[in-house]
């Protein structure tokens, strides 16, 4: 198939190229930044561009959509509606205009909010920020294009935390802290947290090119769940260290992370530490994947190999520690 990837330039986007290219997809990169490793794939433009989109996706097939802002700290915070709302109602006109009847859509588990137990892909939304919810309206902008045509096909996966080999997100930021010896634990560590490697979502991903007519919806992350404590141990384990010993009570960190906050805001300058990562640490984010189980996908990688891949990548081989 000829396919387009929206934001192929990023983490996930290159990871699942690897996988489409192997499977033998013709393959166009739509995204604002160049790609280190497909250069020659590269289309540069932004899905808020909707003519150079729409030009983009000419004589394709399927249209994977991954741009987004996602960031905890984006400014202007006008970035999520513009790019992941405006976005996707481009991405549906890009289809229109070019007879696309095939969308993958990444979507995110924000879209429903803390500590709500194991939420599945039937629960009632309830996101928490900017991103979630700019991500539900996403979905909503998708259902719609759906409904027009009932020979179309619409994918809506819903990921969990996504880490890996050259990403550098929270999952990253923690490991670098645990590297560097300045992680505190905050909270028990006993809530539990769902989580995703890269290399199975990219699989999902690329299994998802073969759906059919229709909504697909599914939550993913890796299982079972690890605890807080036990994501940390395993990262500290892989780096050698020993197990985690001190903790401190979630209040005072939350206190920190006001602090860090209030030191943003003031100087301009963005941490590391911020209120709304100490509430995603300490929080229990669980989702059930029970729908995906059941279609039989298999993902190629334990959440415990995914996080030891991540920790020799990232900070093992790169610093030549054995």
């Amino acid at each position: 198939m000829k396919v387009l990837v929206t934001g192929g330039s990023g983490f996930i986007g290159t990871r699942l190229i690897d996988e489409l290219l192997k499977a033998g997809h013709e393959v166009k990169i739509f995204d604002k930044r160049d790609s280190k490793k497909y250069p020659n794939l590269v289309i540069l433009g932004d899905v808020r561009d909707k003519e150079a989109l729409i030009k983009a996706s000419r004589g394709m097939d399927v249209i994977y959509n991954l741009a987004a802002e996602h960031a905890d700290n984006v400014t202007p915070i006008s970035l999520y509606e513009e790019v992941n709302v405006g976005g996707a109602e481009n991405v549906v006109e890009a289809a229109d205009a070019n007879g696309i009847k095939k969308i993958i859509f990444t979507s995110s588990v924000a879209i429903y909010g803390l500590n709500r137990g194991e939420p599945d892909e039937s629960f009632e939304p309830m996101p928490f920020n900017e991103y979630g919810r700019t991500k539900y309206e996403a979905e909503k902008v998708f259902l719609k294009w759906l409904e027009k045509d009932e020979g179309r096909s619409l994918v809506i996966i819903r990921p969990s935390v996504i880490f890996g080999e050259n990403n550098r997100g929270n999952v990253y930021n923690l490991m670098r802290q645990i590297y560097l010896d300045k992680f505190i634990m905050v909270g028990s560590g006993e809530n539990k947290k769902s989580m995703g490697y890269v290399g199975n979502i990219a699989k999902l991903l690329l299994d998802m090119i073969d759906a059919k007519e229709g909504l697909t919806l599914y939550n993913f992350a890796d299982k079972p769940d690890l605890k807080g404590i036990e994501i940390v141990n395993i990262i500290r384990s892989e780096m050698k260290k020993g197990e985690i010993k001190f903790k401190i009570p979630y209040f005072i960190g939350l206190l920190g992370g006001y602090a860090f906050d209030l030191a943003s805001k003031i100087t301009g300058k963005k941490f590391p530490i911020s209120s709304i990562r100490i509430k995603k640490f300490a929080a229990d984010t669980t989702i059930s994947t029970k729908r995906l189980q059941e279609s039989g996908f298999k993902p190629p990688y334990s959440l415990e190999e995914g996080l030891r891949r991540m920790v020799r990548s990232e900070f093992l081989e790169k610093n030549n520690i054995n």
